[in-house]
């Protein structure tokens, strides 16, 4: 097996379907169905069960897993090493955040990239998915979570904090809840379950069992497009509520806190071009925390 099939292979055993392994790899399906009939002739093994549902691996797909992966390591490993010492400030840089880091902090990052290094090019994911680095789906992410594999470097960005919110006119129909009644007679602005977990049962520790859920969403803007519109309650980040005018923050002492971590592969926090954008970032997360500082001042 040499490194193309091992590609094929996992793009199918990954989507399993032909369609999403032809749309991971970038090439027609056609083509994907070929390379995987070549391989499973050469291995002279049926690696994958034909079935409605899709492609589902034998038991000798599943003993190739493991090869396929350690191929894939290496290749990526390569590839790491080899951009590792490259000095270069272009090519493409891959960036994974959620849309309210990406809208309020990324965005400048990545303009300043852009007026410094006109040649480099960035990709921005905005997702909840946390991007695999070591597979290469980001060479750079902002999340809200440490990782432990030993392979990642972080660096801690800032500390934000959370707050219970409603709009003005939501409040002047509905008044302010009252603290201990689990929002009884309110509605409620949550995220989703399977995308929060637990988190979801509570905004900022206050439990909201006798509310009414207005909405769920999976997502920090339209969290943010939901409160603002008078739907409901909400639990949002205070740099975007803060600076809303028809925001109202209730019970100010009621916050729970997160810590941002920028995060890279060992391997290529040393590049040229992924070092630009992460210190572009950094730059960005210390002047919004002067900013807040110089105001937090201001009003003392």
């Amino acid at each position: 097996m040499d490194w193309d099939d091992a590609r094929v292979f996992l793009a199918v055993y990954r989507g399993g379907t032909l369609r999403a392994a032809a749309a991971s790899l970038q090439v027609d399906q056609a083509t994907v169905g070929r390379r995987l009939r070549a391989l499973e002739e050469v291995l002279d093994a049926r690696l994958f069960l034909r079935t409605p549902r899709g492609y589902v691996p034998t038991r000798a797909g599943e003993v190739a897993l493991s090869a396929a992966e350690a191929m894939e390591r290496a290749a990526d490993q390569m590839l790491r090493l080899t951009q590792g010492t490259d000095e270069r400030v272009s090519g493409t840089v891959r960036v994974a955040t959620s849309d309210t880091m990406a809208r309020f902090f990324m965005m400048s990052a990545i303009q300043r990239v852009h007026e410094a290094h006109p040649d480099l090019r960035v990709v921005l994911t905005t997702s909840t998915h946390l991007s695999n680095l070591t597979r290469r789906e980001a060479d750079i992410a902002v999340r809200n979570v440490r990782p432990d594999n030993p392979d990642l470097i972080s660096r801690r960005l800032a500390r934000r904090e959370l707050g219970v919110y409603a709009s003005k006119r939501y409040l002047k129909q509905h008044g302010e809840p009252r603290r201990g009644t689990a929002f009884e007679g309110h509605s409620v602005i949550v995220y989703q379950r399977a995308y929060f977990g637990a988190r979801a049962e509570t905004l900022c520790g206050e439990p909201y069992g006798n509310a009414r859920v207005a909405l769920e969403v999976n997502s920090g803007l339209m969290m943010m497009e939901a409160v603002t519109r008078g739907m409901g309650v909400g639990e949002l980040a205070n740099y975007m509520a803060d600076t809303t005018p028809n925001l109202v923050r209730i019970w100010p002492d009621c916050r729970e806190f997160y810590d941002l971590w920028l995060v890279m592969h060992g391997d290529l926090h040393r590049t040229a071009r992924v070092r630009a954008v992460a210190d572009a970032i950094i730059a960005v997360f210390e002047q919004a925390d002067t900013e807040q500082a110089a105001a937090s001042k201001g009003r003392t």
